[in-house]
């Protein structure tokens, strides 16, 4: 999973070249020519506008790339020197997967085509204003917005995800907080209700693959939202980027709640006296937590998180060994009596629980871009499905089995506090998401940024408002919903259902229409129906569940 910076880099300096200038028009002219032929032969998209342009956010690739790279670690704050709008919203930093710089909207032709020419590459080479695009890819040219600055820019043309790196990166992204909920899912939905699991396991690979076609259906694609683009134009692009920066958020929500709840059950009494008003021990640590991670929110440069986060996996596994150790080795016991086959009252609950373990496809086409040999795309995504599925599954029915219907809605809440291997898993569980929520939250961040005006592109204080008051903002939704069990039924169902399973089907028929085979549009309008019954009936059950609680 780490991705170790490589040793060819290229500089862009800040010194003008008139030779340059030219090799670069030259380039230009080829590409629009490959790109025009490209669209001779695909007359369905010679309306649709593609990638090479894209309107807001332009900040998606480089955001969501910390998901699946571990960057060399740079700790920098917000306000460096001489940083431009992109600069203060992380673009300047150093990614060490295939960096490929996101389009200012003054660039209309972006990509180099790979040269045919043996000269061709040596000139390339000896150009300090261009990129070298890997054999048999584009890459895209980064403008000149740093005339002024003495200093080089250093971008790295990383080493490409092997087959292993991209199976840990699917898994560290689809295993993730929902593993603790498992368990109340299959107390919410009963023993049947422990099929969606699978059910959703299945049609999610299916729709990742769909996202591969989508991605190899015209070149520059790299993003979900450019898919989004292709198919839909840039209301597509825009109606599904707010989508995943609107799950992103829900997600930080949710890690404020989990945080809370388990440092509560470690510290039951804790509480602080304000003038009169005592904080409980919910409100105590929310409050805690959210001021710990505001300054990891601040960095420009997430590398030091991202080596940490990439551990996701571990902790993951870590939390799963210490409920079975609990359970086998401590003798807790099992509650299998008090279990229920099906439970029709909340079984809509567990739809979006289920849901919810397999939100992943924001970062798919990002996995996919990034692979050395995209062919071996289908047996990441099938790997990287089938162990989460078996690891879900192994710890809905151990912590069902074990706590029955007093399962709470994350099981470590349900560990014994005496036990050693309780508080390794409780206290994993509390370190793991608070590593994660500044990488999470700032792929928003940096969409909001780049609606700063301007003039006040330099100035970093924009950016720490934002950033501040996206965590606080997010303080406030978990203290107003603070049920972790519910929301993440609501996201699941609302938000997930749309991106895992509705909008890469409707993608690909709009993008692939004509091309498609009878067998896959079929497919795909059942997995519609499905996602879009799901959708419906697990979102109005968890509002309601949360409307009661609440009132």
């Amino acid at each position: 999973m780490k991705n170790s910076v490589s040793d060819q880099a290229f500089f862009i300096e800040s010194e003008d070249d008139e030779e340059d200038k030219d090799s670069i028009r030259g380039e230009d002219d080829g590409n629009d020519s490959e790109f025009s032929n490209y669209s001779d032969d695909n007359p369905q998209h010679q309306s649709k506008p593609s990638s090479l342009n894209p309107s807001w956010p332009q900040s998606y690739r480089q955001s969501i790339d910390l998901y699946s790279s571990v960057p060399s670690p740079s700790l920098n704050f917000l306000g460096t020197p001489n940083l431009s709008r992109l600069g203060s919203s992380f673009l300047s930093s150093t990614l060490t997967r295939r960096h490929t710089p996101e389009i200012l909207p003054s660039l209309t032709k972006p990509f180099l085509p790979p040269s045919t020419d043996n000269q061709q590459p040596q000139e390339r080479r000896s150009s300090s204003h261009s990129l070298l695009p890997p054999r048999g890819s584009s890459a895209k040219k980064l403008p000149h917005y740093h005339k002024s600055s003495k200093a080089s820019h250093e971008l790295p043309l990383s080493r490409q995800s092997s087959y292993g790196q991209s199976v840990l990166n699917g898994i560290n992204v689809l295993c993730g907080v929902g593993l603790l909920s498992t368990p109340f899912a299959v107390k919410e939905g009963g023993w049947v209700g422990l099929s969606l699991l699978f059910i959703f396991g299945v049609l999610s690979f299916y729709t990742g693959i769909l996202l591969r076609y989508c991605l190899d259906s015209q070149p520059g694609l790299e993003t979900y939202p450019d898919i989004g683009q292709a198919a839909f134009g840039t209301l597509g692009r825009l109606i599904i980027s707010i989508i995943l920066y609107v799950e992103l958020y829900a997600c930080c929500v949710e890690y404020i709640i989990l945080e809370s709840d388990n440092l509560s059950s470690l510290f039951p009494n804790a509480h602080l006296n304000l003038g009169g008003y005592i904080l409980n021990a919910h409100y105590l640590f929310a409050i805690m937590i959210t001021l710990a991670v505001l300054p990891t929110v601040w960095l420009r440069n997430m590398s030091v998180l991202s080596y940490i986060s990439a551990g996701g996996v571990i902790a993951s596994i870590l939390v799963a060994i210490c409920l079975f150790w609990v359970g086998l080795v401590d003798d807790v016991g099992f509650q299998i009596e008090t279990t229920k086959t099906l439970n029709l009252s909340t079984f809509p609950v567990a739809i979006g629980l289920y849901g919810y373990c397999y939100s992943g496809h924001a970062v798919f086409p990002n996995i996919y871009t990034s692979m050395a040999k995209r062919s071996q795309f289908p047996m990441v995504l099938l790997a990287s499905f089938g162990s989460c599925a078996v690891l879900y599954a192994a710890v809905a029915i151990m912590g069902y089995m074990m706590f029955g219907e007093s399962t709470e809605s994350q099981y470590t809440l349900n560990l014994p506090t005496n036990l050693i291997a309780s508080k390794v898993a409780v206290w994993t569980t509390v370190v793991n998401p608070f590593t994660k929520y500044a990488l999470t939250i700032s792929p928003v961040a940096m969409s909001l940024e780049e609606l700063i005006p301007s003039n006040h592109m330099k100035s970093h204080v924009y950016s720490i408002l934002i950033r501040t008051a996206l965590v606080f903002s997010t303080l406030l939704v978990a203290l107003s919903i603070p049920f972790f069990g519910l929301v993440m039924s609501l996201i699941g169902s609302l938000l997930t259902m749309l991106v895992t399973l509705i909008l890469p089907c409707v993608c690909f028929l709009s993008i692939l229409k004509g091309k498609t085979t009878r067998f896959q549009v079929s497919v795909c309008v059942f997995i519609i129906v499905v996602g879009s019954v799901s959708s419906v009936i697990g979102t109005y059950t968890a509002l309601s569940e949360i409307i009661q609680q609440l009132f």
